[in-house]
Order: structure tokens, then C-alpha cells, then sequence
């Protein structure tokens, strides 16, 4: 078994650890069962989570047992983690529901047969809890003047923080003691961000089980002046198709700074990390080889060869010559209503180049958008049926981002 602390720890991944020596030592002599979890606030997981199961399959590879947690019954509660305001109350049914669709796409990387992983939802037992025996039980094992120093807690202060979620810490911990009881689970891993709540869980294991335990976290997705990776126009950058298309999500990757390709290589693909060093040193236009390779690695992992294949033939064929490709983005119009003519910052809205009427106006007014090649100056432009070409309108915004319109 090769020791994976090193593999993640050359590759970028990890943040923080408790007991690093001790935790290395764990993973180089023995079978190490582990979690990650994921709460069910959307449909979709998006960049953030597929950074958390690259890393658990290198884990898995390496030998070692992952459990997906799926957060039915955290998700009731809600992470304060990261947020200014409390989050959305889902409703029972939308939270199993996102959560058979976290099942699904997690299955592309993490592989379940034969007891190599194991797959739980933490509503199996926290949905079941008295509130009386769970506050003598486990409650009376956290410190209050102590959670308030946690980050989660602290950024809420000012602007207000629920006794709901105040008790997301504890319902977290109280995870990692059930799968460590059920499991023999040592590891908790998971975003930076989550640093308080998995250093809680591992704490309350060693209280109260005196078992070891351990928290493990890695890096955030960020850009080199720190700004958080995997926000576009239109909102995140999801891993499913119907929310973020494998062309969209290939051109995110394809489009990124060159400072953050390097660590973008060795955090989202498998490549050897000399491969990775090698591309990372190309400098001027070759840097866009690395970014090329990159996309095409991320797209693979998350929608599968055939549709990296498309995406590199579209974004290939638009760059060279800013040609048309099936396989570029498009949106249909009706006949009827392009013979009228759609404004300009409509059809934006329309494909999702621009996600309001405020951004369209602003693209427009900065020069942002060519029709066909001839740079749009007017905010009341309209497109009409005179501009197809071949069948087809073009629309570009900024240098790299293409988009078709067609009639149905």
C-alpha cells in the first residue's frame, strides 16, 4: 500500500490535519476507513465536491475505504459554514431527492463494489434522535464559549445566527462518533471550510470513545488572488449535464488563469505530477496546451471520454477559426419571433451569456459582444432572420466564449 498523505500532500489537496505524524503513520500500516460527507442542498454537486472525491478516490486507490455520507438529516438543519444568511429550508422529499442524485454522480468516481466503499445517510440516525437523551449524551460534551471562536460561527455573529444552525457542529460531530461506532471509521475529510465542525467530531470521538480519530482537510478551490474557483455567468459549475453542459464546463477549465493551471492539474486529474510540473512550466501561448489538456482531463472524469472528445472538437474548431460546430453550445429560437427580432439583451438572457438584464447591458456597453463578427455598440440592437449564416447566428462574448443561435 503506497502511502497517500504524500500523494495528496504533493498534489496539493491538503490544508489542515490533526496529528499529521500520527495520521501519515495511519495511512502507511494500515486498511483506513474514511468519510466525506455531502449535504443535499441542490440537485447537483458542482467543482468543490468533485475536488473532495478526486481526493477520496486517490485514497481509494491507495487501498484505503471511503464512506460517502449523504446528509439527509443535516441537511434539514444547514451549514452555516462560508454563509452570510441561513440557507434555504428544504422540504423532506427535495433533500432525498438531491440526495439519489448526489448518489448517482459520486458513483462515477468512486467505485462501491465489494465492500471497497461504503455509502450511508446520516438521517438513519439522526432523524431518529430524542432531543432530551441527545443533549445529556452528546451535548454536554461541547463548550459554548468554545464554538463561538469557530469561523462558521464567528462570520454569522454580526448579522445573526440561529439556534438552528448553532447545533449543525454537534449534529456533525455526532457523525463521525456513529461511523466510528459502526465502522470503525477513522478520518473525517472535507473543504477547509469545514475545519471547526471535523476537528469537533474528531474531539468527540476521543472523548467519549477514546478511540483515535482524525480530521483531515483540503484546499479550497481558489484562484491566485484567492477568490473562490467554479463561479460562472450563470451561476456555479455543476457536474451535471442539464445545469452546466460538458462544453461549458470543458471552457471553464479551458479559460482559467495561468497561474492557477498547475495546481488546477494536480488537484482535478490524474496525470503523473511530473506530467503536471511539465505543463505547468509552459509559458506564453503554450500555456494554453496545459489549459487544453486540463479541460479535456476534467471534462473525462466528469462526463465521460466521449463527450471530452466533442467538447475539444467544438471549442478546437470555434478557436481556430470561429467556425461553426454541432457540438458547440445553441440555443433555438422560433421562426416567427427572429423574424420580428429579439433584443439584444434578451437573447443574452436567453442563453444564459448573461444571467439579467443588468449584466447584458453591461456587456454591451463595454464592448463585450460581436454578432457574427461585428462588435454590438447599442444596447436596443436587434437580432433578426437577415443575420443567418449557413442556418446560424454567432454570438461572442469577451475573446473565448461562442455561442449558436438556430431557428427550430
Amino acid at each position: 500500500m503506497s502511502n497517500v498523505f504524500d500523494t495528496l500532500k504533493e498534489r496539493g489537496f491538503i490544508a489542515q490535519t490533526s496529528h499529521e505524524d500520527e495520521l501519515r503513520e495511519l495511512f502507511a500500516n494500515e486498511r483506513v476507513t474514511f468519510y466525506t460527507g455531502y449535504d443535499a442542498t441542490a440537485e447537483s454537486l458542482h467543482v468543490g465536491h468533485f475536488l473532495q472525491a478526486i481526493a477520496m478516490r486517490h485514497m481509494q486507490l491507495a487501498g484505503h475505504r471511503p464512506i460517502v455520507l449523504l446528509g439527509g438529516g443535516t441537511t434539514m438543519v444547514g451549514d452555516p459554514s462560508g454563509r452570510t444568511d441561513m440557507r434555504k429550508m428544504l422540504s423532506e422529499d427535495d433533500i432525498n431527492h438531491n440526495a439519489e442524485r448526489f448518489k448517482e454522480q459520486l458513483s462515477r468516481f468512486i467505485d462501491f463494489s465489494e465492500d471497497k466503499a461504503i455509502l450511508e445517510n446520516n438521517a438513519n440516525w439522526l432523524m431518529k434522535l430524542q432531543y432530551i437523551p441527545f443533549l445529556r449524551e452528546v451535548g454536554a460534551e461541547f463548550s459554548v464559549n468554545r464554538m463561538l471562536t469557530a469561523e462558521c460561527f464567528k462570520s454569522r455573529m454580526e448579522k445573526g445566527l440561529s439556534f438552528l444552525e448553532f447545533n449543525y457542529m454537534i449534529m456533525q460531530a455526532y457523525d463521525f462518533y456513529k461511523l466510528n461506532q459502526l465502522y470503525d471509521c477513522k478520518v473525517q475529510c472535507g473543504g477547509d471550510d469545514q475545519w471547526s465542525n471535523i476537528l469537533a467530531g474528531a474531539d468527540l470521538v476521543r472523548r467519549k470513545s477514546q478511540n483515535k480519530a482524525y480530521a483531515l482537510t483540503f484546499n479550497l478551490l481558489t484562484t491566485s488572488d484567492g477568490k473562490k474557483m467554479g463561479k460562472t455567468m450563470s451561476g456555479a459549475l455543476w457536474l451535471d449535464k442539464d445545469k452546466t453542459s460538458p462544453y461549458e464546463f470543458f471552457q471553464y477549465w479551458r479559460n482559467i488563469e495561468d497561474a492557477s493551471v498547475e495546481k488546477c492539474l494536480g488537484l482535478l486529474t490524474f496525470l503523473p505530477m511530473d506530467e503536471v510540473r511539465r505543463l505547468g512550466s509552459l509559458e506564453g501561448n503554450k500555456i494554453n496546451e496545459a489549459k487544453e489538456v486540463l479541460a479535456y482531463e476534467t471534462t473525462k472524469l466528469v462526463h465521460g471520454k466521449e463527450e471530452a472528445d466533442k467538447a475539444l472538437e467544438a471549442a478546437r474548431a470555434i478557436f481556430s477559426s470561429n467556425s461553426v460546430s454541432q457540438n458547440a453550445p445553441t440555443t433555438l429560437v422560433d421562426k416567427d419571433k427572429l423574424d420580428n427580432g429579439i433584443d439584444i439583451l434578451e437573447l443574452l438572457k436567453m442563453t444564459a451569456l448573461a444571467p439579467s438584464s443588468s449584466e447584458a447591458r453591461r456587456l454591451v456597453e463595454q464592448g463585450g459582444i460581436t454578432i457574427n463578427d461585428e462588435k454590438v455598440t447599442s444596447k436596443d440592437f436587434k437580432i433578426n432572420s437577415s443575420m443567418l449564416k449557413n442556418d446560424i447566428i454567432m454570438i461572442k462574448k469577451g475573446k473565448k466564449t461562442f455561442h449558436q443561435v438556430k431557428v427550430k
